[in-house]
């Protein structure tokens, strides 16, 4: 990823365009860089202004020698979670499974999978 050029990088985040009433405009964010945003009356035009800040954005970072966030698209997940609760729900829970016939893995995956 790192030798691709700047706007090729910034065109693989995770985007999102979205009306904002209170703002009676678009507004545009990204899931890797939280903080930063974009608004415009054009829906297109939220979207491309924030994709041109996060080039800059990532530019000023590789040329300031920080890390720059790797996009949703390309990092790789394991398929585990770790997931801590109550010992009361986790009985709850255990109980559930044992209700459904299932492993309490097997019966978080399902209801996660339902979401």
């Amino acid at each position: 990823m790192t030798n691709l050029p700047t706007p090729a990088v910034a065109a693989h985040y995770k985007y999102n365009v979205s009306w904002s009433p209170e703002d009676d405009e678009f507004i545009a964010t990204v899931a890797e860089f939280p903080s930063l945003s974009w608004m415009d009356e054009n829906q297109i035009l939220a979207l491309t202004g924030l994709r041109d800040l996060i080039a800059e954005v990532i530019q000023d970072m590789r040329d300031s020698g920080e890390e720059v966030p790797v996009p949703f698209s390309v990092r790789k997940f394991s398929g585990s979670i770790r997931v801590r609760v109550s010992p009361e729900k986790h009985r709850d829970l255990t109980i559930a499974a044992a209700d459904q016939r299932v492993s309490l893995n097997r019966y978080l995956t399902e209801r996660l999978a339902s979401c």
